[in-house]
């Protein structure tokens, strides 16, 4: 993190996001995906056949990376416009090229145009880091397959599953995300060159009304940015249903990580797992001992801030008047990057924290076998049943140890003494001897090893498999 300065630094930026996402929405990322878009338009416009020169091209070119932020922030002042502002500078950094520079366009033909490549490369460090967290948990499920754990309804004890069961659970949610998010890397379209209300008249006018070329102007530049879709019909912006769609996929990153961040909190608390803790890391400046969640809990109130962006999009394609109306400069501004930003963070957190969680099995074993005679209750009766006693008597007895033994647990001293109780009942004597047998918690897990490796061997791993050759872009949890 850099040293304080006088002005506000947004904390994703500086704290949280990766420096790749950081770097993808900085203003100079920005200005020469515009700069880039007025080479291409240029260039394809010569192509064509309209005056251009490559002398003029080439200048472009060289001055492409020649940015001058104090001009374009005086310009912007006074024009109170900052395409125009940067069209100006650029101009001015190559003169050669400044008569044909933006030539037909409107802003839109170029804000839309960077904002569109910006998140189709903000989608795929996010579909990078995806596969970062869903490998780490397939590894963490795989691990502990057959581990017995207390399950829960309602936050209330319930019959056991196994630890690998439920990180299939957060794992299966990460791939729901994987499989919005796929196809909107290769479905994001291009703008297009409309012009000011997407007739592309400017265009038709410059090419003496040659229809074709209009049409083959647009594709080249699209080509040229790297799109092969183009919006078929525009307004002035691209259809902003499109930044709903993309807003949707990355807040459903912020729900999947917030479930696995919320129940590492809960299990957390009950000391049957840990987050990764460092060896000086401090978990309270008054409280010396404790070992907090705070990785998980920045999940959570990331996650928090990310989904709540979602609406912002949807607001702002319910209110484009007409053509189009600017009030969704300013919000698009802070939602659409800062979404990315949060999403990136998020990611960056879950796959550390998968990768680094500490299982407790004897805390684990613990736990589950103080409520595990409760839950039991229904085996141990039909047992009794099929030993000769009578199911109505020997359900009212179980009955009645259940509830002094639930009394002594929760008023008492804390013991859970089902078992002796039902031991020590003559009813139940001929099941005396098996009642330990009977309470192995391997009885009551059901199917969820196996679940889990079928889920991995059908569902995962064929998934990762065909991905494998993905690189997770560089990135570390900083804070």
């Amino acid at each position: 993190m850099s040293a304080p300065d006088t002005a506000f630094e947004s904390p994703l930026a500086a704290r949280y996001a990766s420096p790749a996402m950081a770097a993808l929405f900085s203003p100079r990322r920005r200005v020469l995906a515009w700069r880039d878009l007025w080479i291409a338009l240029a260039e394809s416009q010569q192509e064509l056949g309209l005056p251009i020169t490559p002398a003029q091209i080439a200048a472009l070119r060289a001055a492409r990376e020649d940015l001058d932020w104090a001009r374009a922030e005086s310009l912007e002042r006074e024009l109170r416009h900052d395409v125009m502002a940067h069209v100006h500078v650029f101009g001015e950094k190559a003169p050669e090229a400044r008569g044909i520079l933006h030539l037909g366009a409107t802003s839109c033909d170029v804000t839309d145009a960077a904002d569109l490549l910006l998140m189709r490369e903000g989608l795929r460090i996010v579909h990078a880091r995806l596969l970062g967290v869903i490998r780490a948990l397939r590894d963490f499920a795989a691990a502990q397959r057959a581990q017995p754990i207390l399950g829960f309804t309602h936050f209330q004890p319930a019959q056991p599953v196994t630890l690998g069961k439920r990180a299939s659970l957060w794992l299966q949610d990460f791939l729901l995300d994987l499989e919005r998010l796929e196809p909107l890397v290769e479905a994001l379209p291009f703008r297009g060159i409309k012009g000011a209300t997407g007739t592309q008249a400017s265009f038709l006018q410059l090419f003496g009304g040659d229809h074709a070329k209009v049409r083959e102007l647009e594709r080249r530049v699209a080509a040229k940015m790297g799109f092969r879709r183009i919006v078929p019909v525009t307004g002035q912006t691209y259809p902003r249903k499109w930044d709903c769609l993309v807003l949707e996929a990355l807040a459903g990153v912020g729900v999947s990580a917030s479930k696995l961040a919320v129940d590492l909190r809960l299990l957390a608390h009950r000391r049957e797992l840990e987050e990764p803790f460092g060896s000086r890391q401090i978990g309270s400046s008054a409280m010396p001992y404790k070992r907090n969640p705070m990785r998980c809990e920045r999940i959570s109130s990331l996650s928090r801030f990310l989904i709540e962006l979602m609406p912002n999009a949807h607001h702002t394609a319910a209110n484009q008047w007409l053509e189009r109306t600017l009030d969704d400069s300013a919000n698009r501004r802070l939602a659409i990057p800062e979404s990315f930003l949060a999403a990136d963070a998020v990611l960056l957190l879950a796959q550390e924290v998968v990768s680094g969680l500490v299982v407790y099995p004897r805390v684990i074993e613990r736990n589950l076998r103080s409520e595990l005679p409760f839950l039991a209750v229904e085996e141990l009766l039909l047992a009794a049943v099929q030993g000769g006693g009578d199911r109505q008597e020997l359900h009212e007895r179980l009955r009645v140890h259940a509830r002094e033994a639930a009394a002594r647990l929760k008023a008492g001293d804390g013991e859970n003494d089902l078992l002796a109780r039902i031991g020590a009942d003559p009813a139940f004597a001929r099941i005396r001897e098996a009642l330990p047998a009977l309470l192995d918690p391997a009885r009551f897990i059901g199917r969820a090893p196996e679940q889990v490796d079928e889920f991995l061997t059908e569902v995962v791993d064929p998934l990762l498999a065909a991905r494998r050759d993905v690189r997770i872009p560089e990135g570390e949890v900083r804070v």
